[in-house]
């Protein structure tokens, strides 16, 4: 592992126990410039691992609760008139940071969720004709609790798409647990390890990771075969296979090496693909999970030596 990479994950140890895979999982996709959704209950550590994260790379960091209410200039700014002045002025919104957590994003409207969805796509927001840049890295951790529909407006699937990975930390380990009380009254500051400028320097790296002609190939396999599933009512699109490219050239780097194996495309078929695809009323009917369905696909898929 690069040891850069190493130091960012020992900072975010102390705070997060037990998730070192969930914790590299996170940093492939934030250096290939993806956004991250983390799907699980509430009190496993979301929001905190967020924030050690912002810490240990000295990235700006704001949070924003969704709820009903909030509304979509809330997040991207608004104009408001300066009586002194004489002259409107834009004040920003919480999106102005380069990593904003959108805590429970399935609980505030549709127009809002949509507003925060386009800023992540152009990375800039027009307000009465004028165009403001966000931050550059700009990352979005968005968490949503799958548990529950009371008060909770779903992603639909298009917008779930925006989304390059979707995680879920699970419950901690005994071990971790023990961990974490011991841990609760005396809690370990987190040391910034990396600046803003080599963490952009991080991502160009990720970018000129050479790719063979052969894992093109097995990714355009990879993504046929989700649209040719009977098990599958909705494949991967083309933003899903560029995702995987990406996702596998983030893991390569992560793992200290200049090109993407095989090994790197298969590592994140379950994160990148399982929240893109729609399974067929069949397989619903018969019980089959998604991720039963990719372990098949990976299994059919030719595999080329690298």
């Amino acid at each position: 592992m690069d040891s850069r990479i190493q130091k960012i994950v020992d900072e975010i140890k102390k705070s997060i126990k037990g998730k070192d895979a969930i914790i590299l999982k996170v940093l492939c996709a934030m250096f290939a410039g993806g956004h991250i959704l983390l799907e699980d209950i509430p009190g496993v550590g979301k929001t905190t691992l967020a924030m050690a994260i912002s810490q240990s790379m000295s990235l700006s960091y704001k949070r924003v609760q969704f709820t009903p209410d909030v509304m979509p200039s809330d997040i991207t700014g608004f104009n408001m008139y300066n009586a002194q002045s004489q002259k409107f002025e834009f004040h920003e919104g919480a999106a102005m940071c380069n990593l904003l957590l959108a805590d429970e994003i399935n609980r505030t409207s549709p127009k809002t969720q949509s507003s925060l969805l386009e800023l992540m796509e152009e990375g800039k927001v027009t307000v009465d004709g004028q165009t403001h840049f966000v931050p550059r890295p700009f990352i979005v951790i968005a968490t949503q609790n799958p548990f529950g529909s009371a008060g909770t407006q779903r992603l639909p699937e298009s917008q779930v798409d925006r989304f390059m990975v979707r995680l879920s930390m699970g419950y901690p380990s005994h071990d971790s647990s023990l961990e974490i009380l011991r841990q609760d009254s005396d809690p370990e500051t987190i040391d910034q390890v990396i600046t803003i400028d080599e963490f952009l320097e991080m991502q160009r790296n990720v970018n000129d990771v050479f790719v063979d002609e052969a894992i093109f190939e097995m990714i355009v396999n990879i993504t046929e075969a989700t649209r040719e599933s009977d098990n599958i009512q909705l494949g991967l699109s083309p933003r899903g296979s560029k995702a995987l490219l990406r996702m596998a050239k983030a893991n390569a780097f992560i793992n200290g090496r200049k090109f993407v194996s095989t090994e790197d495309v298969l590592a994140n078929l379950s994160c990148i693909m399982a929240h893109r695809l729609v399974l067929s009323s069949r397989a619903k009917a018969k019980g089959i999970e998604v991720d039963a369905v990719l372990d098949k696909i990976a299994d059919d898929i030719f595999v080329p030596k690298i």
